[in-house]
């Protein structure tokens, strides 16, 4: 985890700074306005999932910043902004994930993600007085190609899982995993090489 220091005087709008994943208050006007854009698409797709599930996906792809050809995403889906979400083509999201995209996350392509996955991008100082004023910022989180993920599992930010890869159900991922490995665990840990 980054150290907690931030400049004081750094020009940048608070924005910015959350987008390069420096420390940032997240009560500023742009970022709100970000995440309620955000929620009601992810509102207006979970609405439409049921109908149309392929023709819903034009929601995602207006919403996301990247929805490859190809793939899927079965509602609902959580997540603060949706721009810095990345899904590759071919990749199949089951139902319930949760992407807290404050930085990117970036998805491979023929990726197989169980349900009620969590990648989570956030984390706060470990000081108290800087997490009570509400200080946060992230780090990004970057799935290989053709990568499974079992339901439940949850990978934390700065965490890149190597292609081919396997994470097994419930797994909490909290360092990097080589490509063509099984991780299983909490924390997870690499128990072979596929």
């Amino acid at each position: 985890m980054k150290p907690f220091q931030i400049d004081e005087n750094d020009p940048r709008p608070a924005m910015e700074r959350m987008q390069a994943g420096d420390w940032y208050i997240a009560d500023d006007p742009a970022i709100q306005q970000a995440y309620r854009r955000a929620l009601e698409a992810a509102a207006r797709f979970e609405r439409a999932y049921p109908e149309d599930p392929d023709g819903s996906q034009e929601i995602l792809r207006a919403l996301l910043g990247e929805l490859g050809e190809g793939a899927h995403v079965r509602a609902p889906l959580r997540l603060d902004y949706g721009t810095q979400l990345h899904i590759g083509a071919g990749t199949f999201v089951n139902y319930g994930l949760t992407a807290l995209d404050v930085v990117d996350i970036r998805i491979g392509k023929g990726c197989q993600l169980g349900p009620n996955i969590q990648l989570l991008t956030p984390i706060h100082p470990l000081e108290a007085e800087p997490r009570r004023a509400g200080w946060e910022a992230a780090e990004p989180i970057t799935i290989g190609d053709n990568v499974w993920i079992g339901g439940g599992a949850t990978i934390i930010g700065g965490v890149s899982i190597g292609a081919d890869s396997v994470i097994g159900a419930g797994s909490v991922v909290t360092r990097d995993v080589p490509a063509s490995s099984l991780a299983v665990g909490s924390p997870a840990k690499v128990i072979r090489t596929l």
